[in-house]
């Protein structure tokens, strides 16, 4: 009995001496690790300005014009904004902290800055985002030249080519020089002659604003006609016109009041090249002894016994693109 009594002692000890082991190593066991902290997404931002005009690989625009700097980021997270600074010469002229806004779909944010300065020089605008818990920290910047705008016969350079480059977009007829030479004063005239500002080849003010924006359009009125050429007499202004596509403008001399230039539509029926001996040069006939052709004098109101004269410099130009059947048509 003694025995018995003995044997169930020891394995109550027992048992209470795993139990206390048990509870010990629970306790000495470690906590399970907390989980790690979010990290910011990771941005990237791209700005472009439209409203820049690309000469020689270089953004540019003129004086008081303003341009507008677009952004977008990637990705998109609520709330952020983002910091624009913008300095000409290194020096800060303008601070602005604009909110990114949601793109449609919600990938990406955008963003817009206004920007125009009174100065000639390099204008940097610089975009920053300082690292938050949701987006991380960027930083980018792009610059654009402000051009002197003064320019006459002879000056030279990236205002220049800049001019040249919207004459051509709008479809007026000039070699791609780098210099306001003759092409480039015909051309102006031209483009004045097109908006009925009487004929001059110099640049001002408006005519500058007028080509940056683009103003201008030569109404084509026979684009059934396919590739034709087109005499507009109360412009004084010819166009080699693709279907209802202007490839071409010229300035002319057209009829003057005792000899006019016979209207209606016709074709190229001969093309003679070179001088002929009355001094016409390059020479298209569309009826009769009528041509398009270089003379020179041509100038800037109608004078000639009946043709359309050009400048000499734009004479073989216009027989290259003219072919013998193209249509002619010439109207008021």
């Amino acid at each position: 009995m003694l025995g018995v009594l003995a044997g169930r002692v020891t394995a109550v000890a027992a048992l209470a001496t795993a139990s206390v082991t048990a509870t010990v190593a629970m306790a000495a066991a470690p906590a399970s690790a907390a989980a790690p902290p979010a990290q910011p997404a990771k941005a990237t931002v791209t700005l472009s300005v439209p409203d820049a005009f690309s000469v020689g690989g270089n953004l540019v625009t003129i004086p008081g014009r303003t341009v507008h700097v677009h952004g977008v980021v990637k990705p998109y997270v609520a709330g952020q904004s983002v910091l624009v600074k913008s300095s000409e010469g290194g020096k800060q002229f303008k601070t602005d902290r604009l909110r990114i806004r949601e793109a449609p779909g919600g990938k990406y944010g955008t963003f817009s800055e206004d920007v125009a300065s009174s100065h000639v020089g390099r204008v940097t605008v610089q975009v920053g985002h300082t690292r938050t818990a949701e987006m991380g920290a960027l930083l980018a910047a792009r610059s654009f030249d402000v051009l002197d705008e003064h320019a006459g016969f002879g000056s030279r350079g990236a205002f220049v080519e800049l001019i040249q480059q919207r004459l051509a977009a709008l479809h007026f007829w000039i070699p791609q020089t780098g210099v306001f030479d003759t092409g480039t004063g015909l051309a102006l005239d031209a483009y004045h002659r097109l908006l009925h500002w009487g004929t001059y080849q110099s640049l001002d003010g408006r005519t500058i604003s007028y080509l940056l924006d683009g103003f201008g359009e030569f109404k084509v009125r026979f684009p059934s006609h396919g590739r034709h050429a087109e005499g507009n007499l109360s412009l004084q202004l010819l166009a080699l016109v693709d279907g209802s596509d202007v490839e071409r403008i010229y300035p002319i001399s057209s009829g003057k009041p005792s000899t006019p230039t016979v209207l209606g539509d016709f074709h190229v029926y001969s093309k003679v090249p070179g001088y002929l001996p009355d001094g016409m040069y390059f020479s298209n006939f569309f009826i009769g002894g009528y041509a398009i052709h270089g003379y020179n004098p041509a100038p800037d109101y109608p004078a000639s016994h009946g043709c359309m004269r050009v400048p000499i410099v734009d004479a073989t130009s216009i027989y290259g693109w003219l072919e013998i059947g193209n249509w002619v048509d010439v109207y008021y």
